[in-house]
């Protein structure tokens, strides 16, 4: 997402996280009002009602006619569609997080559970213990997954001395690694198909 889309989108945001500015582009979305109509209807004073106005129109989605000695306002339904279609499609939401380090969260949990430096293959390293937490448990596994090649057949042997390298319950390990589908197994052969 670009940085003035990103602006954009937050000063909406910021704008709409007022309840009574969500109360006053739900009436101008049925009918123009004057400030105050406005007021009235919201149970605000005039110039509350004004100020919140001026935050609208910084995002253009009010509109403001004169009518004699009033002025009369209602939502831009154009500007509200044009805002939606440009940011608001799934793919621009998701780009929100170009600058977030995803992996920041499975790293810490690598971290906190094993000794030894993971990013380091000269490193050695154990797993503390097997974490409780299925959401770190599937971390650790994931990892200890891709010390297996794909495509690679390994017996059970061979999957047991390589889980044995990181915690003494290799058993549990090879089961748990079966049952979150990481690694597949039949008639005591064990392979991993997909990257994880």
């Amino acid at each position: 997402m670009k940085k003035e889309q990103f602006q954009t989108l937050l000063r909406f945001f910021k704008a709409l996280a007022d309840e009574s500015r969500l109360k006053i582009v739900g009436i101008l979305a049925n009918q123009e009002c004057s400030v105050e109509e406005l007021a009235v209807l919201l149970q605000l004073k005039e110039p509350t009602v004004s100020h919140h106005l001026a935050r609208l129109k910084e995002l253009n989605l009010v509109t403001m006619r004169p009518e004699g000695n009033s002025r009369l306002y209602q939502l831009d339904s154009d500007a509200l569609q044009s805002i939606s279609k440009e940011i608001f499609t799934p793919e621009q939401i998701a780009s929100l997080i170009e600058d977030v380090d995803t992996e920041a969260w499975e790293s810490k949990v690598l971290k906190n559970y094993f000794e030894g430096d993971v990013s380091d293959k000269d490193s050695i390293q154990r797993l503390k213990e097997i974490p409780a937490s299925r959401k770190k448990r599937l971390v650790i596994l994931r990892w200890l997954a891709n010390k297996f090649e794909i495509g690679i057949q390994y017996p059970e042997r061979t999957v047991n001395d390589i889980l044995k390298r990181y915690h003494p319950d290799y058993a549990t390990l090879r089961r748990e690694l079966i049952g979150y589908q990481l690694i597949q197994r039949e008639n005591g052969v064990y392979w991993r198909m997909t990257e994880v």
